[in-house]
């Protein structure tokens, strides 16, 4: 166990440490599994839906692939008695797995996951009753949970939900950010590192349209300066990354991403393509990044096929690569932190049993995206990140105007600053 309790946590905004954080990964399907009724010791529920215990050389690992941030999925409700005090023995397991990541020096972004639904698909019921229960619930929690943290530096930053469950709409956004809000308040008011602590908070759904529409980080009142973050994840489109039956409205598709596509296939993408990811990445830029509030891609995967004899299987892993590259690289563009979500369910990125690596594609596009990416969230020029409708010569002064050939001055091209004179 760490002991910290002697070091003070200087401010940290969100976006000084934002940069540091790319790419990140998940402990998928490991410390949020619940409930798994099938083993009688509730410590046993970490192999519930995975098979590998997390080891500090599984850690250990991660970090030599070149990730600099883990998010850990974590149930706490279902490992709470009927007063909500979360179990000693799992709170000394999470925190194991914590400075596991600390040891390493990584950022670890800790969340109250899905936990059995207890208020992520609570958004059915909107009394008072329900909202006053379920807030004082997500205190309850929390507060324990910052408690055993508060002595930990900025490298360890709180979640407060995963993908609640509130939609479109705009009444059970209200109470989603009134959850939020309790979380916030909760962890401030442990005191310690947690009252400059970096804190992530969810769109409904975490679903980027959703978030654009009907949410902004001036929905939350927080009394540490620039100290939150906005998280959504991303799986589209949705035929490719995530569909795994052919239905009435569309089929699944096995290629996609420019010069990948096999003539005469019913299995190419139709939709989705780079544009559209930079497109959607670029509302978070926009929203969010652009008013100093990073945001996390705390989720983003796509399956990694074995295809059926007469398909192209180099196209499709061609294809993987190119999307988890395209992802990556407009998710940095866009100031925003990508944590790729990974199971190990030897279709994913690492097989955690043998530490070897399950889909070299995906890991390739990873790391190709990030090579081919630049840190960016402009404020005030348009459209500066590299996109793929967007030329590389185009060139703005420093108010934000596109400027010709002929301009002399300070100008910024490529996202960088450079002089250009006439001569």
């Amino acid at each position: 166990m760490l002991l910290l309790s002697s070091y003070c946590l200087k401010a940290q905004t969100a976006m000084d440490i934002a940069s540091e954080m790319y790419p990140g990964i998940n402990l998928g399907n490991t410390l949020e599994a619940c409930p798994c009724d099938w083993l009688s010791n509730k410590l046993d529920w970490e192999t519930g839906w995975q098979r590998t215990r997390t080891t500090q050389k599984i850690i250990d690992y991660m970090k030599s692939l070149g990730f600099r941030s883990v998010r850990i999925p974590t149930s706490w409700y279902m490992h709470s008695d009927a007063n909500h005090t979360i179990d000693k023995a799992w709170m000394d397991r999470v925190q194991e797995i914590v400075d596991y990541c600390i040891n390493d020096s990584l950022y670890v972004v800790l969340n109250d996951h899905w936990d059995n639904g207890w208020v992520e698909n609570s958004f059915g019921d909107l009394t008072d009753k329900n909202i006053k229960e379920k807030t004082a619930i997500m205190t309850t929690l929390w507060t324990q949970i910052a408690e055993r943290f508060k002595d930990y530096d900025h490298h360890l930053l709180f979640a407060g939900l995963n993908e609640p469950n509130a939609g479109d709409d705009t009444k059970k956004i209200a109470a989603l950010i009134k959850y939020e809000q309790a979380f916030i308040d909760a962890v401030r008011a442990t005191g310690g590192n947690n009252a400059k602590r970096i804190l992530v908070v969810q769109g409904s759904d975490t679903n980027i349209e959703h978030s654009y529409n009907y949410m902004d980080i001036d929905d939350y009142t927080d009394p540490t300066p620039s100290a939150l973050m906005f998280e959504v994840h991303f799986y589209g489109p949705y035929n490719f990354v995530m569909m795994t039956e052919d239905a009435s409205w569309g089929k699944m598709a096995y290629y996609w991403g420019t010069g990948n596509s096999v003539s005469g296939s019913s299995r190419n993408s139709t939709w989705g393509d780079e544009q559209w990811v930079y497109e959607q990445l670029k509302m978070m830029r926009n929203k969010f990044a652009r008013k100093g509030v990073p945001v996390i891609i705390g989720e983003y995967a796509a399956e990694w096929r074995t295809l059926p004899a007469g398909e192209n299987q180099d196209k499709h892993n061609a294809s993987i690569k190119a999307w988890y590259k395209t992802v990556t690289k407009y998710a940095i563009s866009c100031g925003c932190i990508p944590m790729v979500w990974d199971t190990n369910n030897g279709k994913g990125i690492i097989n955690r049993t043998r530490l070897t690596i399950d889909c070299p594609y995906a890991m390739e596009g990873i790391n190709e995206g990030v090579a081919d990416s630049r840190w960016s969230y402009a404020s005030s020029i348009p459209d500066v990140t590299d996109s793929p409708a967007t030329p590389h010569h185009r060139t703005y002064n420093l108010q934000g105007m596109e400027v010709g050939d002929d301009y002399e001055g300070i100008v910024i091209r490529n996202g960088k600053k450079i002089f250009m004179s006439k001569k």
